[in-house]
């Protein structure tokens, strides 16, 4: 079974192919532009560049395709539709992909499956971390990014496909959010991501007494008040490096208070986490360490269509 992605989320443009007999996947994707200064994009602007990227992103993936001499006639394509399966999610950029989709299937005469952006990340997470046997069981999965902090109970349903239930997660400022602004603070481009941690990483490890104070139960954490922590970090004179370890430290200390609480509610489950800013080393090393976490490499944990393309696969498996 050969699978076609497609996900066109708010800061990417993504497709793979997926090859479910040997495993073989290969993806290409491009970030949406941000101009300088900015710290994000309007649905309008978004769907304007997916509109424009997303031809080339297929073209240049079906040249790497041949050029590896792989299969490329695909038997089923399909795409992410809306941010999460909670009723009434949606986002326009979502359209340009699943538009695509649904071209191709209609022109090829193919079958083809929707997803929410979420399932595809929790499935990109499993994949990369080679542990694509957790989507026929319970567990737990953390999706954190620039849009997203939320703690998943996933169970696979009926279909055979992974379904998330929300169980946790910050009730303000989502934890990529936290580190664009920072990062903006900082004069690092957005996303402020890979860019803070590099900082963070020139900064020696903060004191018990230096670290932020976050309360993170099982009715979620508040990151809200950690921006305005490091403002004053950064008025005070603290140096950049350390304001991006304090902001870093905040988010761990968060994601660590709601995989304590999550697992208390639900019982010794397996720990994903997923997400662009799980992707960070920083905080991959302290929760392999405490929790056993699993986690994807970068490339199956920020933004991407490899999920999409492997649960497509499943999906038309099951027909």
């Amino acid at each position: 079974m050969i699978a076609l992605g497609l996900d066109t989320s708010n800061y990417t443009t993504s497709a793979a192919l997926y090859d479910s007999d040997t495993g073989v996947l290969v993806q290409k994707k491009q970030l949406l532009p941000v101009k300088e200064g900015e710290l994000g994009l309007r649905q309008s602007d978004a769907v304007f560049h997916h509109t424009r990227q997303l031809p080339d992103i297929v073209e240049a993936l079906f040249a790497e395709v041949n050029e590896q001499g792989l299969p490329a006639a695909f038997s089923a394509v399909g795409a992410s539709t809306r941010p999460c399966e909670t009723e009434g999610s949606y986002m326009p950029c979502f359209l340009v992909g699943n538009g695509l989709a649904r071209n191709l299937a209609a022109a090829n005469g193919l079958p083809r499956f929707e997803f929410s952006h979420q399932q595809g990340h929790v499935a990109a997470a499993a994949f990369g971390a080679g542990r694509l046997d957790l989507l026929d069981k319970p567990f737990l999965a953390f999706h954190v990014s620039g849009g997203t902090t939320e703690v998943l109970k996933v169970e696979p349903g009926t279909d055979g496909l992974p379904h998330c239930q929300k169980i946790g997660g910050s009730l303000d400022l989502k934890a990529g959010q936290l580190i664009d602004r920072v990062g903006g603070m900082l004069g690092l481009p957005f996303p402020a991501g890979p860019a803070l941690e590099r900082l963070a990483l020139s900064a020696p490890e903060l004191k018990k007494a230096e670290r932020p104070h976050v309360k993170a139960e099982a009715d979620g954490c508040h990151l809200s008040g950690i921006e305005n922590q490091c403002k004053k970090l950064l008025a005070d004179g603290k140096e950049p490096a350390f304001v991006a370890r304090y902001c870093l430290c905040a988010v761990y200390l968060a994601v660590k208070g709601l995989t304590e609480a999550a697992l208390q509610q639900t019982g010794d489950l397996p720990v994903v986490y997923a997400g662009g800013v799980m992707s960070n080393s920083i905080l991959k090393e302290k929760l392999q360490s405490e929790f056993g976490g699993i986690f994807a490499p970068p490339e199956y944990s920020s933004d991407n269509a490899c999920g999409v393309a492997v649960l497509t696969a499943r999906a038309a498996r099951n027909l």
